[in-house]
């Protein structure tokens, strides 16, 4: 007999973030026995999936450190806890931030890849456009029929471009909170 929690989809949509730092000369070393200390304090986190870092292949000065965490709420606690402020300090003069990407979800998928780190480019690049395409069709032709024939329907004498707007009004946070995350979860393979 199984257990059904071992076989519920987790439906909440993964979080990537990816920190680019350039390392103070000489503080090589020091960076990366800082950085596994700090990876080490966020695996103590509920929520953490993993983490690493990585060198730049062109910059041996440039590195990204890249964490993965259950949901949003698990990376915002890990973020704001006087844990990670105080490993922060401790890293004051090792290397310096630069560039932070999030992504999560379908809204990676539209982020243009030159904005993001090499490290977020590895780690979540897109699905090619078609697949993008599908994934879009699949909720946004159910919930468009729906919101047509339990709304706008109703709205007999109203202009086509007032129901136009009523209809992505009430369809467009639906798709995005609700739909969206809902299937890119089980389309993740």
């Amino acid at each position: 007999m199984t257990d059904p929690a071992e076989n519920a989809v987790d439906e909440s949509p993964h979080v990537t973030t990816s920190v680019a730092r350039r390392i103070q000369p000489g503080r090589e070393h020091d960076f990366v026995t800082w950085t596994d200390a700090g990876i080490a304090l966020a695996r103590t986190f509920p929520g953490f999936l993993g983490g690493g870092w990585l060198r730049s292949t062109k910059k041996p000065d440039e590195y990204y450190v890249v964490y993965r965490f259950a949901d949003e709420d698990a990376l915002d606690d890990w973020n704001s806890s006087p844990v990670r402020k105080a490993w922060l300090s401790r890293g004051e003069g090792v290397a310096v931030e630069y560039a932070t990407h999030r992504l999560s979800g379908i809204e990676g998928w539209f982020e243009p890849q030159h904005n993001l780190t090499n490290a977020v480019k590895v780690v979540g690049a897109p699905p090619p456009r078609w697949k993008q395409a599908i994934t879009i069709w699949l909720g946004f032709f159910p919930m468009s029929l729906l919101i047509n024939v339990l709304v706008l329907a109703h709205l007999d004498g109203v202009h086509i471009v007032l129901k136009t707007l009523i209809g992505t009004l009430i369809n467009t946070p639906l798709m995005v909170y609700l739909v969206l995350p809902w299937i890119t979860a089980r389309l993740a393979r």
